[in-house]
């Protein structure tokens, strides 16, 4: 038995500070910056890539101060589900949490089998696949990150470590290597016209969509809230560090790449990560990073899956989902349909080509999660004064401003395809609440439930919204 005390829904706290920030940078850090650097450089020429990068970082670490916040005044498993459902639940009922449980339903199936395709991809460097091989291995590795992940959580975090361990030599081999070879006037040289104000400005919007998907996963560990030893202190931590430490990551990884490779060759290439080592050490390096890369991107899916499995967990617990993903396997406590359900719609996104998914998914995700959850911590701070808030929002509402002007930003950056999805998605998704709070006799077909869950003096029964009100 573990000596650590259970978090709520029978949860073990066994995630600490090292193991919380390496699942976040394993989730970051996977096959993403291997297979996009040809694609922001084709909106953003030569070192002008590098602002999209630290660029996005900002947007990132601004928003990752909302998820620290939230995440640590309200630890437990559901992440922005529960944010939404605290923050909205006074306003519009339980409509914006079900819209983003919607919206997760596409968005992180599309996340995860981005890595499932990367990893397909560069296997392609040893041998090609015809298409329909290619999609069966996609699917192949879907089911391999399922069955490692068919365990106890304490069993977990010793893998996580190890597939950390992987990701850092990973990229400090592709670091070292590009830096040995490093020619900074060709890395830094900026073609004419490049600075052109309108043009910079409309492949700024596409770039940021791309460096953005990339680190997407520094708030992995706020899904897992029932299972962080001392979350207030934790969570903050491990999402902070996991953007600063990606982020000077991504910064040298790029900038070496631009050292070695000219722009041309690195918008043609296929493995950029396997190509940059064979021209600064040769094909023997090139396969060895390129092994290291597959690992790397499945430390980055397995992370992805075992954070997502837990959302559609508490949304059922909630009564907000299918009663049976609010089930934990008997012995091993986790949520095992919920787990098996992510993978399975994880396995059919395969199908899709990457630039689709990446657009998509980034345009589904800004408008309900993290817009909302800006609103949701604005909301809260004045409805709940009194919640115990661990961490608080550095210089606030500074960071939340600049995190909304950027979503802003990058979803017109996304296209009008990409749009157009997401309010396809959008609006079967207000239907489909509509037919649902109607079942279930709630807003705006019944009385909004305040419930206040995570304050101290929370009342033993839920208190509707007018009599709240009139009290």
């Amino acid at each position: 038995m573990s000596s650590q005390p259970e978090g709520k829904g029978g949860f073990v706290r066994a995630i600490g500070l090292f193991p919380a920030t390496a699942l976040n940078m394993s989730q970051m850090v996977g096959i993403g910056p291997f297979i996009t650097i040809p694609l922001i450089l084709a909106v953003l020429t030569g070192p002008l890539a590098i602002v999209g990068w630290v660029v996005g970082a900002l947007i990132a670490i601004c928003d990752g101060l909302v998820w620290a916040e939230l995440g640590a005044a309200m630890p437990t498993a559901g992440g922005s589900y529960v944010y939404l459902r605290e923050g909205f639940q006074y306003y519009a009922g339980r409509f914006m949490p079900f819209m983003f449980i919607w919206s997760t339903l596409l968005v992180t199936p599309l996340i995860m089998s981005t890595g499932m395709i990367g990893m397909t991809d560069y296997l392609g460097y040893f041998w090609q696949m015809s298409p329909w091989v290619t999609h069966a291995v996609a699917v192949g590795f879907t089911v391999l990150t399922v069955a490692v992940l068919w365990r106890r959580i304490e069993s977990i975090t010793a893998i996580t470590k190890v597939l950390w361990a992987t990701m850092i030599v990973t990229v400090l081999l592709v670091i070292v290597g590009t830096y040995s070879h490093f020619n900074a006037h060709q890395a830094f040289h900026l073609s004419p016209g490049a600075l052109s104000l309108g043009s910079f400005a409309v492949g700024l919007g596409a770039g940021l969509v791309i460096a953005i998907y990339d680190f997407l996963g520094y708030f992995t560990v706020a899904y897992m809230g029932d299972e962080i030893k001392q979350p207030g202190r934790v969570m903050p931590k491990a999402i902070v560090l996991s953007v600063l430490g990606v982020m000077c990551i991504y910064l040298a990884m790029n900038i070496g790449i631009l050292g070695v490779m000219p722009v041309k060759a690195i918008m043609n290439s296929k493995f950029i990560g396997s190509d940059v080592m064979t021209a600064a050490w040769g094909r023997p390096a090139a396969v060895a990073v390129t092994i290291l890369i597959l690992i790397t991107a499945f430390a980055s899916v397995y992370t992805g899956l075992l954070g997502a499995s837990r959302l559609p967990f508490n949304a059922a617990r909630d009564g907000m989902f299918f009663r049976p993903f609010g089930k934990l396997h008997q012995t091993l406590r986790f949520p095992h349909i919920s787990l098996l359900v992510m993978g399975a719609v994880t396995a059919i996104a395969t199908f899709f080509t990457l630039t689709t998914i990446i657009s998509a998914l980034i345009a589904l995700t800004i408008w309900v999660q993290f817009i909302g959850q800006i609103a949701a911590l604005t909301i809260l701070r004045k409805k709940q004064p009194g919640l115990k808030r661990p961490y608080k929002q550095w210089l606030y509402p500074v960071p939340s401003v600049i995190a909304l002007v950027g979503w802003i930003y990058i979803f017109q950056g996304a296209g009008w395809s990409a749009i157009r999805i997401m309010l396809a998605w959008t609006g079967l998704g207000v239907v489909a609440f509509l037919i649902w709070a109607r079942i279930e006799h709630t807003w705006p077909f019944g009385p909004k439930v305040i419930r206040e869950q995570f304050l101290g003096e929370q009342q033993a029964e839920p208190v509707h919204a007018e009599q709240r009100n009139a009290a």
